[in-house]
């Protein structure tokens, strides 16, 4: 909240949106941490519908786990590689990755198994830092690389993540370059939509 100025529930909200769920949908959350959007999606999917919600992080799931059981609702819950999936072919109608992508070493073979387990027409959904528009750059780095570790600094006392959080979301593909990636490993369709001035972008690729 205090990072983005609480633009991040806007974010992740347009993201739910663009998903489209309804009733009885199966729906994979990868690198869901927290659990904000695997909770949105279950209010989406009801009773006959499932939302597995996934982390290669045991600690950041525990801590969402125990969220979403605060909320009343209990996911199935699962310590998970991305590069490695260990779900079916053809099985989720909507797999999404919020801020996850950009820490994965092998993105193609993320990528690949993102659309290995969804149904045909099934939409992949991916949340992420991305470039931002010219005109802000100069700013947005000067905020990245200056701003954010102290102010992590003096809220977690951990400065280094924070410089990290900046050097991983310069390294990241830009838009144009993770949707050619999307469409490298076998999505039909794929567009994306630039939110805060491209500070986040959400890819959305279809499985024909």
């Amino acid at each position: 909240d205090l990072m983005s100025g609480g633009l991040h529930r806007a974010w992740k909200a347009y993201t739910v949106m663009v998903a489209n769920l309804h009733e009885g949908r199966q729906v994979l959350d990868i690198a869901g941490g927290t659990g904000d959007l695997a909770l949105a999606f279950a209010k989406k999917v009801g009773r006959t519908g499932r939302v597995v919600h996934t982390d290669i992080n045991e600690a950041m799931l525990r801590t969402g786990r125990n969220r979403l059981i605060d909320a009343g609702v209990v996911l199935p819950t699962l310590v998970c590689d991305a590069e490695k999936l260990p779900f079916p072919d053809a099985h989720f109608d909507v797999v999404s990755v919020a801020f996850g992508l950009r820490n994965m070493t092998h993105k193609d073979v993320a990528l690949r198994e993102m659309c290995r387990v969804l149904k045909p027409g099934g939409k992949l959904l991916v949340l992420e830092f991305s470039k931002v528009a010219k005109p802000l750059s100069k700013v947005y780095d000067w905020y990245s690389f200056n701003v954010l570790p102290q102010v992590g600094k003096l809220i977690a006392g951990d400065a280094e993540s924070y410089r990290y959080l900046a050097e991983s979301i310069r390294m990241h593909p830009g838009q144009e370059e993770l949707k050619a990636l999307m469409k490298q490993v076998g999505f039909g369709h794929v567009d994306y939509h630039n939110m805060t001035g491209g500070v986040v972008a959400l890819h959305v690729g279809i499985k024909c």
